[in-house]
């Protein structure tokens, strides 16, 4: 223990910025996603730009810093020709040592160490070396026993994670999201990290355009405004074959998204279903679109019959009688 005095006296590590502006030292950490929406793509970013002392999205390393990256499950030959992919794009290489990975394919026995027992525990502290940051990817590879939705199997998982944050560490967990799209299995996972960030498609997502995601803040201590504010990155291959991030606004998206099946006739009710928003999110978009004037609602027809008659033709083809912009019901 340890009196107000001795506190205010007491001589603590100075925590930096890694990558501004959320990833500190001495930082706990998660990234999650449903299965194929580009975790991987950003767990690796995040290395490299560490590594580097370069930018991934819209943040950036001050300086470079050691890296232990931590693979579960991908094969050794996808995981290099990522790595290979985002060297050959990069504007800064990567400082020679700073830039370690752990992957199956080079354990003798072709399995990582468990993070829920001691002795995996051992085996990985003593492989990281030096490195500051640690990048678990991923959860469910990784920690290997206990009960998912039992909080109390995720204690000694935690306890490892607290001893590598009081040795100057900062550790990034990566892990899947749920059916319901929260985090999978336990909650109490999220209750020591400082940042939980979450991978989500847009609403008008196709599968034939690859990564392409938001990136929403679900807790950042210290963090406000544009720093935690909603991004929307798509990951884009030129004729060269170098890869970059193209970066907007997440609510540029949905205004840009909003506007079009706007103009293509459809209801709110449908462009909120479309999108996967409420309804009350459309409604609140379109009405600051209008008072920015790049939206102007068409006028109902309030004379004369509907442009589809339910009484003369039967239910309309498009609602089946629940009510759209084609009947005006």
């Amino acid at each position: 223990m340890v009196d107000a005095a001795g506190l205010l006296t007491a001589n603590f590590p100075r925590r930096e910025q890694l990558l501004a502006p959320w990833l500190l030292s001495q930082s706990l950490s998660m990234i999650y996603a449903p299965r194929g929406i580009g975790k991987t793509h950003v767990a690796l970013g995040i290395s490299y730009a560490l590594a580097s002392g370069g930018e991934f999205l819209s943040w950036k390393a001050p300086h470079p810093v050691k890296v232990a990256y931590l693979d579960g499950e991908m094969p050794g030959a996808d995981l290099r020709n990522r790595v290979r992919a985002i060297a050959d794009s990069a504007a800064k290489a990567v400082v020679p040592d700073f830039l370690q990975f752990m992957t199956p394919d080079l354990q003798p026995n072709g399995m990582m160490p468990n993070l829920y027992d001691r002795a995996g525990q051992e085996l990985i502290a003593g492989a990281v070396g030096d490195a500051q940051v640690i990048i678990v990817d991923n959860i469910s590879a990784l920690v290997r026993g206990g009960k998912e939705n039992e909080g109390e199997s995720w204690q000694p998982v935690a306890e490892w994670a607290l001893r590598m944050r009081a040795s100057g560490r900062s550790v990034v967990f990566i892990h899947h999201a749920g059916k319901g799209g929260q985090q999978r299995g336990t909650s109490k996972r999220e209750d020591l990290l400082d940042t939980v960030i979450a991978l989500r498609r847009p609403g008008d997502y196709t599968p034939d355009e690859g990564a392409r995601f938001e990136v929403h803040f679900e807790k950042a201590r210290a963090l406000y405004g544009e720093d935690v504010a909603p991004l929307e990155a798509t990951l884009v291959t030129g004729d060269d074959g170098r890869q970059e991030w193209a970066l907007r606004s997440a609510a540029d998206g949905l205004d840009d998204s909003l506007l079009e099946m706007m103009s293509l006739g459809l209801s709110q009710s449908e462009a909120a279903k479309e999108l996967n928003v409420g309804r009350s999110t459309v409604i609140r978009h379109l009405k600051r679109l209008q008072e920015d004037g790049r939206y102007q609602p068409k006028k109902k027809n309030l004379g004369g019959r509907p442009r589809f008659d339910p009484a003369r033709n039967g239910s309309c083809p498009r609602c089946d009688g629940e009510g759209c912009s084609q009947c005006d019901g």
